[in-house]
Formats: C-alpha cells, structure tokens, sequence
C-alpha cells in the first residue's frame, strides 16, 4: 500500500469511526475503490490497525474524564464509602458494557475478517440500521440524563455493540440507537458510546497487529500502518467535539438519508458489474 492510500484511509477512518455511518463499511468500499483486495489478511488487519488512532483522539478529548473514572474505580475497589460515587459505578457500566464484544468478536473473528468483509453486507447494513436509527429516534422518551444509567443499560448497548460486527451497521450508530431505546438522552447515549469503544477498538487493533503481524508486513507495510493511523488521530480528534455538539442539538436520523443514499449507490455499482462485492 503507497503512502497516499494510507493518508486517505486515515481521514475516512477519522470522519467515519465516531458518526454513525460505519467507519468499517466506509473503509471496506473506499479499500475496494483503490483497488485493494478487501479479502487480504493484510488489508483487513490495516482496517483494524488504524482504528486505534482514533481511540487515542478518545482517550486524549476525554482525559480528564478518563482519570476521574479510573480513580473512582480504584477508591472504590478498597472502599465501601467511595462506591457510592456515580463515577465508580460508570466505571463499572464501561467494563461490563465492554465484555460482549469482546466475547463476540473473538468467537466470530473468522466470520468478520471473511465472509462479512463482503460490498453486499455494507449495502444491507447501512441501509437496514437505518430503520432502526429512525425507530430509536422516534420512540426514545430521551428522559434520562448520564447519572440514571444501570448494569442492565450497560449491558444492552453492550450486546448491541457487537451488531456493529457487521460492516455498514456502524458502532456508534448501534450502541446511540441502543442508549436512546432505553430512553437515555443523546448527549449521555453518545458519551457512553465514545467510552465503549476505547476498549473495544484497542482490543480489535491489539489483536490484528499481534495475529496478522506478518500479512501486514507482506502487503501493506508498517510504514503504510502508522501513517494511517497519525492521520485517523488527527481528523479523529476533530470530529469528537463537532459530533457532541451535534448530537445536542439534532436527531442521528440526520445520517439516515445519506446512509440509504451511500447503499442504494453501492447496490447499484454492484449490480451492474462496476464493482465486485469482494
């Protein structure tokens, strides 16, 4: 992979991993397009790889966050007093959130890297999500502030989480719809979304850089990895704020035009032979 390829991979992956667009659907079509084989080990671990400069754009925006949760937790682990602090129990919410998919991932690993890495699934993933983004948005009282949130939420936008396995479903677009349909406001749907993926996007980037070391090395290149990833950070970093902001004041139905548009587009290409589906 030259040089110029892994810039544009980095601002698609920066733009997309925190819109509820599907980074993965974006990464797989824009990989396709510049005539990368989507199906390569390589290409696939280079998906996952540079998705870790984004997380660390999460880890810095939210840092102060990020220390005061890690300290209730820690207080909280040898003090009865300290566990009736709102941030230790978030802490906890954030772990237990985190565990299906993990679970998921690992076992269906195979599937994600293989059949799922497939044009079609991206067409039916952005464009299926999207009723149920629209649905989210209509039925969602949209009551219930950070501080309301359960184990029982936590592990319900958990398990939604792991949908987002499939490309073109989009992470934040499942864990937001999941928050809104147990009635959290956007804001705190969207927050908790950002702190789920820290551990979910480390634990998927640590796995392809340990497992597929070599197919990364024989067809895209470290040099290739690492650019990708300072470029994700960067235009990551930018999109948080700009995506907080939104979420304020605008419904994520604002997306669903443009994901049905995205589909239909691609169906289209596909049909006619323009591109291949693998």
């Amino acid at each position: 992979m030259n040089l110029l390829y892994a810039i544009i991979l980095g601002i698609v992956e920066g733009l997309t991993e925190f819109l509820p667009v599907s980074s993965t659907g974006h990464l797989t079509l824009v990989e396709k397009l510049l005539g990368l084989s989507i199906d390569d080990p390589g290409v696939t671990a280079f998906t996952a790889i540079i998705q870790f400069g984004a997380i660390v754009a999460v880890i810095l925006y939210f840092r102060s966050d990020i220390i005061r949760l890690i300290a209730a937790w820690w207080r909280g682990l040898f003090s009865a007093d300290a566990r009736h602090n709102p941030d230790y129990r978030f802490a906890w919410y954030v772990i237990a959130g985190s565990l299906p998919i993990g679970i998921v991932g690992f076992a269906a690993k195979d599937l994600v890297s293989g059949a799922l890495r497939n044009l079609w699934v991206v067409v039916a993933g952005l464009i299926l999500w999207s009723a149920v983004m629209f649905i989210a948005e209509r039925i969602g009282r949209r009551s219930r502030p950070e501080e309301s949130l359960t184990l029982k939420d936590a592990l319900i936008i958990g398990l939604f989480q792991c949908i987002a396995l499939i490309p073109g479903v989009s992470r934040s677009g499942a864990t937001i719809s999941a928050g809104l349909l147990r009635n959290l406001d956007r804001v705190a749907a969207t927050r908790l979304s950002f702190f789920l993926a820290i551990p979910a996007l480390i634990g998927a980037g640590a796995y392809e850089s340990a497992s597929q070391a070599s197919a990364v090395n024989a067809t895209v290149g470290w040099g290739a990895v690492a650019i990708g990833t300072v470029v994700s950070f960067i235009v990551g970093y930018a999109s948080i704020a700009w995506l907080l902001r939104l979420v304020a004041r605008h419904p994520i139905t604002v997306f669903i035009w443009y994901r049905i548009a995205l589909g239909l587009v691609v169906a289209v290409l596909l049909a006619t032979g323009v591109l291949a589906a693998t």
